[in-house]
């Protein structure tokens, strides 16, 4: 598998033999970052906010998901789950979060989450290898808060999203702020993260990996 970073919360997670998938395509004017030219099979949107769906960025007419439920599409099967965000519970603070499932390898997406999940939400998603985490505040997780989701989950690799680039145009806090948060002093940094089984992620504790934007789109 191969997870590349667009920027903001939008990933493609391309695995041989499997759907590829785009998740939460940001317009460029209100995220930042390089406009999207991207092509999928299956297109997520965690919330109605044009920084997570922006889905006619997003060309080969793909399939789109944009709540809760269940889908097999392309051997990959995608479980969406309704997060509480902020008090309301209305269209435009709404929350979806995605498990990823290819078999061997899970990957959860959790949006434009705002609160940290309760117990038995976190053991409806099962074994999470890989979870995308948005870390930067504005209107998803703080750093604190992000540091307790993750150690709920437990997953093997944490790729953190929605935090202060010099290409976003959104008020977020800086990547340092989550890192002293997790103790972390030192932090890996790829283009891409490529990934062949679930049986080379390390039982230890959670690696955090960060992503630099791929800014040229295709």
């Amino acid at each position: 598998m191969e997870i590349v970073w667009y920027g903001h919360s939008c990933f493609r997670l391309v695995e041989r033999g499997f759907a590829t998938v785009v998740t939460d395509p940001f317009d460029s004017a209100v995220a930042g970052y390089s406009p999207l030219k991207l092509k999928s099979d299956v297109v997520t949107v965690s919330s109605s906010d044009q920084a997570h769906s922006f889905t006619k960025a997003v060309k080969g007419d793909p399939y789109e998901i944009n709540g809760p439920g269940e889908y097999e599409i392309g051997n990959v099967f995608i479980t969406g789950m309704q997060t509480s965000s902020h008090k309301s519970e209305d269209q435009a603070t709404r929350n979806t979060m995605y498990v990823f499932d290819y078999g061997s390898l899970t990957v959860a997406h959790l949006g434009r989450m705002t609160q940290v999940p309760s117990q038995s939400a976190i053991e409806e998603l099962g074994t999470i290898h890989i979870a995308l985490v948005p870390v930067g505040d504005g209107s998803s997780l703080n750093a604190s808060k992000a540091a307790e989701v993750i150690s709920l989950i437990e997953p093997n690799i944490v790729i953190p999203m929605q935090y202060e680039t010099p290409y976003s145009k959104m008020a977020l806090d800086p990547l340092e702020k989550f890192l002293k948060e997790m103790g972390l002093t030192q932090l890996e940094t790829l283009e891409s993260y490529k990934i062949t089984g679930a049986s080379l992620l390390s039982e230890e504790e959670t690696h955090v990996i960060a992503l630099e934007p791929k800014l040229t789109s295709g």
